[in-house]
């Protein structure tokens, strides 16, 4: 019972089954309540897209509301549900995905106690945070988890490349500034800035163009510039994302009962976020 108590995991009961079946998906019941739980939050977004078409909400609204009402209060029995099964339910509401949960269902609640009249512009904005529910599919798809681990093994070498590419954008910004000059429509260094980065993104508004043969030149360079720097981000992701998946046997669905981190090995005693003991790998 100690175990269980420093583990946070919740007493066999119940509330046990429920966790395994809500936080962990490699069991058959666990299975089945993702793939529904995927097919609610995919048709409720999809009775968002529908909602903010005129004439679709004209013919169809008062179906639309109650299809909207009938989702909200699904994930909200879900995230009760999850408050529940849980030994620490603070943690997991401050949590990422505890916070997305909330703001799945928190707008159609906001909506009901905010004044019609002039903050109906401020009610629809509330009614549109609810594409929030798509980060709820983000927890059961193993490539997110692999792209994530991939974009955090690389953050320091994409900082190192940003701060690098900053500080080109700022030097071909002032050069430009000083070889064109206001009369050519660089009339800041803000404003050439701004034609650098969209310059050396290969967008090319042409708002702000070089008239000087100088001019010209410098945005020549920075034009293959371009090309060749939006690839090397796209080789570092691409190179850690290779990493991870070789990197052994590809992670379950476990949930540290702790701190709620995911993606642990079938064989794993220790939780990888913050070191406490895993709890026995129960799957089908």
């Amino acid at each position: 019972m100690m175990n269980e108590e420093l583990l946070g995991r919740p007493p066999q009961g119940w509330r046990h089954r429920l966790y395994l079946i809500i936080f962990e998906a490699d069991t058959h019941a666990g299975k089945l309540f993702d793939a529904g739980l995927m097919a609610a939050i995919l048709t409720s977004i999809l009775v968002v897209f529908l909602d903010s078409v005129e004439e679709i909400r004209r013919d169809c609204g008062l179906w639309l509301d109650a299809l909207e009402w009938l989702f909200t209060i699904l994930f909200s029995i879900e995230y009760g549900l999850r408050l529940i099964c849980v030994r620490h339910p603070l943690r997991y509401a401050r949590s990422l995905f505890g916070i997305i949960d909330l703001l799945s269902i928190l707008p159609s609640y906001a909506g009901i106690f905010l004044p019609a009249g002039q903050l109906l512009i401020d009610i629809r904005v509330l009614r549109l945070l609810r594409v929030f529910r798509v980060f709820k599919l983000t927890p059961y798809l193993h490539e997110s988890r692999i792209l994530g681990r991939a974009l955090a093994a690389s953050l320091r070498k994409i900082i190192v490349f940003m701060t690098t590419l900053i500080t080109l954008v700022i030097v071909l910004a002032t050069v430009m500034y000083v070889v064109e000059g206001p009369e050519n429509g660089f009339t800041s260094i803000p404003k050439s800035l701004y034609w650098a980065i969209v310059t050396l993104t290969t967008v090319g508004y042409g708002d702000v163009t070089p008239h000087t043969v100088v001019g010209q030149m410098i945005a020549s360079v920075v034009m293959l510039l371009g090309y060749g720097i939006l690839a090397v981000p796209t080789g570092i992701v691409s190179a850690e994302i290779t990493a991870q998946t070789l990197r052994g046997q590809p992670p379950t669905t476990r949930t540290c009962t702790t701190c709620l981190g995911e993606g642990h090995d079938a064989d794993a005693a220790f939780c990888k976020h913050c070191g406490a003991r895993m709890g026995p790998y129960e799957h089908d």
